[in-house]
């Protein structure tokens, strides 16, 4: 059997990423590693041991050129380089305690025409982070 262990997403401010997952989502913090002046932090849903976030400094690849490395930055920025689909079975009040918190509202929940019902927010460093109202 195969399943999801951890998935990465890019941050640009370890201390705001760690604050949002860990104070505003209430994911629980399995690491905090630093190395050369980074940080690689892993956290994940409480409950779930076996599934988390890396949040990870995006430039930390060898062999990225200066250029490279402000694309990747730009992508973040814009919210087009990765992102992210959660759940909550409280869709609207998970919304508001986002919204109440500062977290950058993408979308307001919305009964999509594909047969769920959605929201979206930014993360501090631009990933789009999309929440499913699950039963």
């Amino acid at each position: 059997m195969i399943t999801i262990h951890s998935s990465f997403l890019p941050h640009t401010d370890p201390d705001a990423s760690l604050a949002f997952y860990r104070d505003v989502l209430g994911f629980e913090v399995r690491m905090d590693v630093g190395y050369e002046g980074m940080r690689w932090i892993t956290v994940g849903p409480a409950g779930q041991p076996d599934t988390a976030f890396v949040l990870h400094p995006p430039t930390a690849q060898p062999g990225l050129t200066e250029d490279e490395q402000r694309t990747i930055l730009e992508l973040i920025a814009k919210g087009s380089y990765f992102g992210a689909n959660l759940a909550s079975d409280d869709l609207d009040g998970t919304f508001a305690k986002l919204e109440a918190a500062g977290a950058e509202v993408v979308q307001e929940p919305t009964d999509q025409p594909y047969g769920v019902r959605d929201c979206a927010f930014r993360d501090p460093a631009g990933n789009m982070i999309r929440i499913q109202q699950v039963a």
